[in-house]
């Protein structure tokens, strides 16, 4: 069971489930809306993650039409994204985790609009938009 929250601690929540792949997403409005270099993300299945306080404090923000940003209204912490195509799957937003995780799979995608100043130096693979496939 994987475990975390919000800045403010007002939204808990767990998952039932592993992180298989993470995402490290450098596109520019995903930078405006952490307000850092790229966003670490890990789809999950949406019926195995539970909020175990403060749903109601749950607020979503529509940057486009078919995404919702997911963030506690009170702190402000990005929790989840989720498009509307893929009802089943939320991409959750990994800084908010309290568990460790383990998870090889990882990649770097939209790293043609990255932030001038990042650079990328993990070895991970760099994809210039989303990954084939």
């Amino acid at each position: 069971m994987l475990e975390g929250g919000c800045l403010c601690g007002g939204v808990r929540y767990e998952y039932d489930g592993e992180i298989e792949e993470i995402s490290m997403c450098h596109c520019s409005m995903c930078r405006k809306a952490q307000g850092a270099a790229y966003v670490p993300v890990g789809p999950v299945d949406a019926a195995r993650l539970r909020f175990v306080q403060g749903e109601e404090l749950l607020k979503e923000y529509r940057a486009i039409p078919l995404k919702a940003r997911v963030f506690c209204s009170h702190c402000g912490s990005p929790i989840y994204s989720a498009r509307d195509d893929l009802p089943g799957v939320r991409r959750l937003r990994l800084g908010t985790l309290d568990t460790p995780i383990s998870c090889n799979k990882r990649y770097h995608i939209y790293v043609d609009s990255k932030a001038e100043w990042e650079t990328i130096g993990d070895g991970h693979p760099q994809f210039a938009k989303m990954p084939p496939g």
